[in-house]
């Protein structure tokens, strides 16, 4: 798998825990310091995220950072 594509997989899985928790897009981003457009880009598979970030969106999700990759 090319970094491309696991950037957009890691990404769905963040925005589908995200819609399950019903964690809105500035909920999240207050919750982990991250402004809107970049938690967007990281959703999107536009960005990488550092692995503190995604511990962060994680424990805010109540998910796991495996859970993303």
């Amino acid at each position: 798998m090319n970094e491309g594509t696991f950037l957009i997989e890691m990404g769905n899985k963040i925005k589908k825990a995200r819609k399950a928790a019903k964690v809105s897009f500035p909920m999240l981003s207050k919750a982990t310091g991250m402004n809107v457009s970049s938690l967007w880009f990281v959703e999107n598979g536009l960005r990488n995220a550092h692995i503190l970030t995604l511990k962060s969106i994680a424990d805010c999700l109540g998910k796991d950072v495996k859970d993303f990759l």
